[in-house]
């Protein structure tokens, strides 16, 4: 008896590890100097600030689109090609983890978050745009 509920305990922690293991790689969290070696490396990718468009027109990472999290962005972001590598960047980064979440759950296979967002970009940046 007692070998039977070692198993089930064996058998319930593994398959509980390997629940977390699986839903803490839906997405990939990235560093500000690590968004910059994707821009350089050639492969297709689409940058998503998410913050207001005010915020975005006075200053956002080059060649981003802006889709405003408070403007429907939970529904928008699902016309993103899946082909592209998808990179959230936010204030701080919370709002690009729901929406890469979000993403990951409706088959998006390549999607990242910038770690704490615009407030830790020091790359180059543009200005304008919509």
């Amino acid at each position: 008896m007692r070998r039977y509920g070692f198993l089930v305990f064996l058998t319930v922690a593994t398959l509980f590890f390997s629940a977390q293991t699986a839903l803490s790689e839906t997405h990939k969290r990235i560093t500000g100097d690590e968004l910059q070696a994707m821009m350089k490396d050639g492969t297709q990718m689409t940058v998503v600030d998410v913050r207001e468009p005010e915020l975005f027109a006075a200053g956002h990472v080059p060649g981003a689109l802006n889709i405003d999290y408070y403007d429907n962005a939970k529904t928008r972001i699902l016309k993103l090609s899946r082909k592209d590598r998808i990179v959230f960047i936010c204030h701080g980064g919370p709002m690009g983890d729901e929406l890469s979440e979000i993403l990951t759950a409706n088959g998006y296979a390549k999607v990242y978050n910038v770690k704490g967002g615009m407030r830790n970009w020091d790359g180059p940046m543009e200005k304008g745009g919509k």
